[in-house]
């Protein structure tokens, strides 16, 4: 499961990459303090953003994949 942030007017920032067998993998500039990412089965994931603030205006994404 891949999520992805696209601020206004800008294109798409991978955020983070969790897989059921793996840690999470944060991308640079993004961290689990500020979005926390669960994963509780292949077919669910969430991610909470915490402590928003209007920098963090943006489209999210998730995108998934069976390999």
């Amino acid at each position: 499961m891949f999520w992805y942030q696209q601020p206004p007017g800008n294109g798409l920032k991978l955020i983070v990459s969790s897989s059921t067998w793996s840690h999470n993998s944060y991308e640079d500039g993004y961290s689990e303090a500020k979005f926390e990412v669960t994963r509780q089965n292949t077919d669910y994931s969430l991610m909470t953003i915490k402590n928003v603030t209007p920098q963090d205006e943006a489209t999210y994404f998730c995108a998934a994949s069976d390999r």
